[in-house]
C-alpha cells in the first residue's frame, strides 16, 4: 500500500524571525503583515499568545497587551526562499517532495520504495525531524496513507507520528480539532458557535449543506476530509543549476575582452531563466587562473590548490532581475575592482533565479527581437537601486548603508546607520521592533517631515516676520539634576522646537535652547 508523509513546520515565518533574532526566543514575539501600527498579526508564540495576542489583532493592539512584544515582517521572498530550501534538504530522504502552495511549511513526501534503504517508517520520520532540527528548525512528522489524514495530525502533532494501516489514521484524524487546521476564522467561530470542534463532528454535517450554507471553501475541506477530493501527489520537478562555462584559448587578462566573453554566456542564461519563469537574484562568476606561467618563472606557488586556481565572485543586482544591461554593467564594475594575479583560461557564470512575479511580468515584457520594453513610474526607485548596486559592485557592501531609528531622546541621538542589505522600496524591508519603541513602528515616511538635519545644529538669527508652528518641546537630561553645577549645565537640555515659515517660502526646523537663550536651526523641510 501507498505511503506517504507530512512534514509541517509549525509557523514557518514565526521560526524564521526567531532564527533571524535568537536573543527573543523567551519575549513575546508576533509576526506582522505590515511595517505600522495597524499592520495585522500573523503567527505569535507561545509567550505573546499567553499575554492575550492573537492572530488578527492590530499590532498596535498587541502592544497594549504585551508591552515588551517584540515584531518582524518576514516577506514572502524570503518565505519562499525557506521553502525552497527545506524542499531541497527534504530531498536526501525521498526524491518526490510537494510542497505546500496553501501553506507555507508543509510538505508531503513520497514514501515509496524506501524500505530497503531505512529499516523501518520510524527511523525514516525521525531522520526527517532530526536533520530539519538540526538547521534549526521545529518539524512535525507524520508517516501514513492520505494526503489529508497525514496533514490533519502533523498540524495537531509534535514529533514523529507513524500509521500501520488506514484505519488507525482515519480514526486519529477525526479527533483533530478544527483550530489546528488552516480555516477562514469566520468559518472557524460559526462552527464552534454549533458546537463543531473536531474533524469528526465536521464531517458529520451534510456536505450539500456546507456548500450551501458555507461556501466552497468549507465543502472542498469537507470532500478532502471524506475522502472524496483524491488528489495525487505532484512533487516538484528537481532543477539543475542554470550554468554557462567557456574554456579560452589564450589566457586573458584584460577586463574588456573578460566581459565580451561574459557577455555570449549571459545571454543564454537569462533565457534559461525566462523559460523557467523565474528572475535572477544572484550571479556567480568563476573564473579559473593559469597560475603555470608564474609558477614556471618562480612567482607563484610551486603547486596551486584548486582553490588557488579559481576566483569566485558574486554579483547581486538591486532587484530580481532579467535586463542584461544592468547585469553586465555591475560585473564590469566587479572586474575593474578585483585584481587578477595571472590569465583567465576558463570562465563560468551560475545564476540563481526565484519565481518571477506577476508585477515584474505586467512591467517588463520581451519583444520578438528579444529587446525589453519597460514602463517605468515617474519615481523610478528601481533606478535608484541599480545606483546603489553599483556603487556596492564599485565599492564593497559596506559603502551603502541606511538611516535606523534609535533609542535616542534628542533629535541627533535617535537615528544611527547601518549597511543596506536590500534596495528601497523592495519588499523584505525587516522591522526590528525593540521593547517599549513603538514609535519605530510608525509610519515613519508620513511622520517625519523634516527631510534634512544637519549633523550640528546652527546657531541662528530668526528672520523677520517669520511665522512659527509650535513649540514642540524636548527636554533631557534632567535625571542628573542631582550632580554638580557644571555636569548638569551639561546634562540638561530644554530645546522648544518650531517650524519656521519665512516670507520667502521656506520651512525651517528651528529650536530655541532654553539654557543657551539661542536660536538654532536643526534642519529643512523640502
Amino acid at each position: 500500500m501507498d505511503r506517504m508523509a507530512c512534514v509541517s513546520l509549525p509557523a514557518l515565518p514565526l521560526q524564521l524571525l526567531l532564527r533571524r533574532h535568537p536573543e527573543w526566543v523567551a519575549c513575546p514575539v508576533a509576526v506582522a503583515a505590515e511595517d505600522r501600527p495597524q499592520g495585522l498579526i500573523c503567527y505569535v508564540n507561545t509567550a505573546a499568545r499567553k499575554a492575550g495576542v492573537r492572530p488578527g489583532l492590530r499590532y498596535a493592539a498587541g502592544c497594549s497587551l504585551a508591552a515588551d512584544l517584540r515584531a518582524g515582517v518576514i516577506p514572502s521572498v524570503e518565505i519562499d526562499e525557506a521553502v525552497e530550501a527545506v524542499a531541497e534538504q527534504l530531498r536526501r530522504f525521498t526524491p518526490e517532495v510537494e510542497p505546500s502552495t496553501e501553506e507555507p511549511g508543509v510538505f508531503w513526501l513520497n514514501g515509496i520504495g524506501l524500505t530497503r534503504l531505512y529499516r523501518s517508517y520510524e527511523a525514516w520520520a525521525r531522520l526527517i525531524a532530526a536533520d530539519l532540527n538540526d538547521v534549526g528548525f521545529r518539524a512535525t512528522v507524520v508517516v501514513g496513507f492520505t494526503r489529508f489524514g497525514t496533514y490533519a495530525m502533523a498540524k495537531a502533532q509534535d514529533g514523529t507520528v507513524v500509521f500501520d494501516n488506514p484505519a488507525d489514521e482515519r480514526a486519529a484524524a477525526r479527533q483533530v480539532r478544527l483550530e489546528h487546521l488552516k480555516l477562514d476564522p469566520d468559518l472557524r467561530d460559526t462552527l464552534v458557535k454549533l458546537s463543531v470542534t473536531t474533524v469528526g463532528a465536521f464531517l458529520a454535517l451534510p456536505a450539500g449543506g456546507l456548500l450551501t450554507r458555507f461556501g466552497p471553501a468549507a465543502y472542498r475541506l469537507h470532500r478532502m476530509a471524506s475522502g472524496e477530493l483524491w488528489t495525487p501527489l505532484q512533487p516538484r520537478k528537481l532543477q539543475e543549476p542554470i550554468r554557462q562555462r567557456l574554456v579560452l584559448d589564450d589566457p586573458e587578462t584584460d577586463a574588456t575582452r573578460l566581459l565580451f566573453h561574459l557577455k555570449g554566456l549571459l545571454h543564454p542564461l537569462l533565457k534559461a531563466l525566462v523559460v523557467r519563469g523565474e528572475t535572477l537574484v544572484w550571479l556567480t562568476l568563476r573564473l579559473r587562473l593559469d597560475l603555470s606561467a608564474s609558477q614556471a618563472g618562480g612567482n607563484g606557488p610551486a603547486c596551486a590548490s584548486h582553490a588557488d586556481r579559481w576566483r569566485e565572485e558574486h554579483v547581486c543586482p538591486a532587484a530580481p532581475t532579467l535586463d542584461p544591461v544592468q547585469i553586465l554593467d555591475l560585473v564590469r564594475l566587479r572586474l575593474d575592482a578585483i585584481e587578477l594575479p595571472a590569465g583567465v583560461i576558463e570562465m563560468e557564470l551560475m545564476a540563481a533565479g526565484i519565481p518571477a512575479p506577476a508585477e515584474q511580468y505586467r512591467l517588463t515584457c520581451l519583444c520578438r527581437h528579444g529587446r525589453q520594453v519597460v514602463e517605468r513610474p515617474r519615481r523610478d526607485l528601481e533606478a535608484a537601486n541599480r545606483a546603489l548596486a553599483r556603487i556596492r559592485a564599485t565599492f564593497g557592501d559596506e559603502a551603502v548603508g541606511r538611516v535606523r531609528l534609535a533609542d535616542g531622546h534628542l533629535p541627533e541621538a535617535s537615528f544611527r546607520w547601518e549597511p543596506l542589505e536590500q534596495g528601497l522600496g523592495i519588499e523584505g524591508w525587516r522591522l526590528e521592533v525593540k521593547p517599549g519603541t513603538r514609535k519605530q513602528a510608525l509610519g515613519t515616511a508620513k511622520r517625519s517631515l523634516v527631510r534634512r538635519i544637519f549633523a550640528k545644529p546652527i546657531p541662528l538669527r530668526l528672520p523677520p516676520g517669520s511665522h512659527l508652528h509650535g513649540p514642540y518641546i524636548i527636554s533631557g537630561g534632567w535625571w542628573g539634576r542631582d550632580l554638580s553645577a557644571c555636569e548638569h549645565a551639561q546634562a540638561e537640555t530644554h530645546r522648544d522646537y518650531y517650524f519656521a515659515e519665512t516670507r520667502r517660502g521656506e520651512l525651517l526646523w528651528v529650536y530655541y535652547d532654553l539654557n543657551r537663550r539661542y536660536w538654532f536651526l536643526h534642519g529643512t523641510v523640502e
